[in-house]
């Protein structure tokens, strides 16, 4: 809300008035604290692997300590937390006394955590029964508990510091506040990963030391500058039962009765499972040839490039709405997950390698950032403002549940396939089998909760269902409008895919000389029996698609309508420009694989960028699919109780 008075506009996010200057300080407060907040939480996650592998540990005790138990701890806590937040009421805010209280024990098991190595020998030497325990063994059971206590403390953190904005940025500013956050938190992981970073398997205990030092003075005193403002009583405060009991009843009933946000829950839950082996990621680097200097570089250099593609992806997210960049990001994502395959099949120098992964995070930065600039703004524009934390800690708290069985998984699958590896880190290469099913997964449940949410209003009509209200919804007094599909920024986009498809067959063309030229006889021949015909094919089934689209879309303008629904321009546009740009690391990959004799591997990534085309297709197609008008759509949100809390229940 915006008013005008004789000093200029004032700003209005509940009780808090805001001038522009205030405004302005607000934020800084803010982004210096979560660039604290994000330091503190890169650090741990970044060295602990190499620590661990170091120490002798297995895959399935790395994935025990870094997934399984932190995310017990979160099924347990998160919850309980977000619903005493929420209802929580004192001279300092809902959520912010919640910080302070555990910052102390915070910081200090942290301390310990970094410390947990020079620790083993005090450690056996006061408790004489572990001399028969090895000292490596020691020290990796101290690094669990140190990291189980500060996940507990963490878990206080985590629960409430993402709610705190939703209650102090003005609505209006909310996107741009989160795009300014998405900034920070990668500038704090850039400079982490460019000077620091390198130095993490001989300084554990000085990053880890500092990383929390520099998180309790600033942002404790973040906090002491961030003032919330008062709340209206909680919706149950006078009706709901009390003790545990109530509090479980009173969650439960509403958190997990409505079908509509079970999807979301889901579709969070798969997610996390999918990234369960992400702790391997470093390793998976270091067995491609990367250096630990060349991996923190290489996410510094993307992590740089993301701070100017967050900055105009905070545009798009409020304009094409979340939940419809998240759903398409997540077609287009699922049907090229299989891309990891072409590492199980060839080794590249480290060099090469670390150019190829650098042109294709740089080609594919701005996706990203849009893609993970919606992850809080959806929930936000999705969920019951009123008890917007008790709704995301019962998304966490199912998604923590799903990362603990990921987490209990993944080490076995892991040490299985090592074990299929001779006891190689060859294994590593094969994390995306993993990442790309339960992917899959994940992007069933988000297509399911937006044809859901397109039936109940979409973008103009939609309300958050409520059924202990009395008219069954929440009202939103602030909602934010979002741009139409606008058909010719659509057929600029199909067409794009096409001039790409046709511009990629001329270099082929050309690039068959260099292959003849250099004695890749058998690669020529290859290309063109098999690779110019597979792209002519692939090239039709995009003009086909595009005439398609195109028939819908007259149709459609018709008045009249479609079989399958006209897709949003947004999404479309960035795939387009992006697979436009791509074809340049195709093209370096030609040169080079030519330059360096590799015949074989020449012909592996042409068949990976036909298969990439085909997959480009099917997720145009797979869209249509979800756009297509809702069999029973609701009019409006505004319906009464009964009707509406049939319509939404779990059946």
């Amino acid at each position: 809300m915006t008013e005008t008075n004789t000093t200029g506009k004032i700003y209005r996010c509940g009780t808090l008035t805001y001038t522009k200057m205030a405004l302005v300080t607000l934020f800084a407060w803010l982004l210096w604290g979560d660039f604290c907040f994000s330091l503190m939480e890169t650090v741990g996650p970044s060295i602990l692997p190499l620590k661990l592998k170091a120490l002798g540990a297995s895959n399935t005790s790395m994935s025990w300590i870094m997934t399984v138990l932190p995310n017990f701890l979160t099924t347990i806590v998160c919850p309980w937390v977000s619903f005493k937040s929420d209802r929580y009421r004192s001279r300092w805010g809902r959520r912010i006394p919640f910080i302070l209280s555990t910052m102390p024990f915070l910081t200090i098991s942290l301390i310990l955590l970094g410390w947990s190595e020079p620790l083993t020998p005090v450690i056996r030497h006061l408790i004489p029964a572990l001399a028969s325990v090895a000292p490596a063994t020691t020290t990796i059971w101290l690094i669990a508990i140190f990291l189980i206590v500060f996940q507990f403390f963490n878990m206080f953190v985590n629960s409430v510091f993402w709610y705190l904005f939703n209650d102090v940025v003005p609505p209006q500013f909310l996107g741009r506040f989160m795009g300014l956050f998405r900034i920070m938190g990668t500038a704090a992981g850039a400079s982490y990963n460019f000077f620091i970073f390198k130095y993490a398997e001989t300084n554990m205990r000085e990053i880890i030391t500092g990383g929390a030092l520099l998180y309790f003075i600033g942002f404790g005193v973040m906090c002491f500058f961030v003032k919330e403002g008062k709340y209206p009583p909680p919706p149950d405060m006078d009706h709901a039962p009390k003790g545990l009991n109530g509090f479980l009843k009173t969650f439960g009933k509403q958190s997990f009765s409505t079908r509509f946000y079970w999807y979301f829950y889901l579709m969070n839950a798969f997610g996390n499972i999918a990234t369960a082996c992400a702790f391997a990621g470093v390793l998976f680097s270091k067995q491609m040839g990367l250096s630990v200097d060349q991996i923190g570089k290489l996410s510094a250099y993307g992590a740089i490039a993301a701070l100017l593609a967050t900055y105009f992806t905070a545009i798009f997210v409020d304009r094409w709405h979340p939940l419809r960049i998240s759903t398409y990001m997540a077609v287009f994502t699922a049907v090229t997950g299989f891309s990891g395959w072409i590492w199980t099949t060839m080794t590249l120098p480290g060099p090469i390698y670390f150019w190829l992964c650098l042109g294709a995070s740089l080609v594919t930065v701005f996706s990203t950032c849009l893609q993970d600039a919606c992850a809080i703004p959806l929930f936000m524009r999705l969920m019951p403002k009123s008890l917007y934390g008790q709704f995301s800690s019962a998304n966490a708290l199912v998604r923590s549940v799903a990362r603990i069985g990921g987490g209990i998984l993944v080490g076995p699958f892991l040490d299985f396939v090592q074990k299929l590896c001779h006891g190689s880190d060859y294994a590593y290469r094969w994390m995306f089998v993993w990442s790309w099913v339960f992917g899959i997964g994940s992007t069933v449940f988000i297509c399911l909760g937006y044809r859901e949410w397109k039936r109940l209003g979409g973008d103009e009509h939609y309300h958050p269902p409520a059924p202990w209200l009395p008219q069954g919804y929440e009202e939103i007094t602030d909602r934010v409008p979002s741009v139409p599909a606008r058909p010719r920024a659509v057929m600029t986009a199909l067409w794009l895919v096409i001039i790409g498809t046709v511009v990629n067959l001329l270099f082929v063309t050309g690039a068959l000389y260099f292959m003849r030229g250099h004695g890749f006889q058998q690669a020529a021949h290859w290309h063109i029996r098999f690779f110019i015909p597979a792209a002519l094919f692939l090239l039709a089934l995009q003009y086909m698609q595009l005439v398609h689209v195109r028939r819908d879309i007259i149709t459609r303008e018709r008045g009249e309508s479609t079989r399958l629904g006209v897709p949003h321009h947004g999404v479309l546009l960035v795939n387009a420009i992006q697979s436009v740009v791509g074809l340049s690391v195709y093209w370096y990959q030609t040169v080079m694989m030519i330059s360096l004799n590799r015949e074989r591997e020449l012909m592996l990534f042409s068949i990976a960028i036909l298969l990439v085309m085909g997959a480009g297709v099917l997720g145009t197609q797979i869209i249509r699919w979800i756009e297509r008008p809702p069999a029973q759509a609701v009019k409006s949100s505004r319906q009464p109780e009964n009707s509406h809390s049939k319509l939404l229940s779990i059946r």
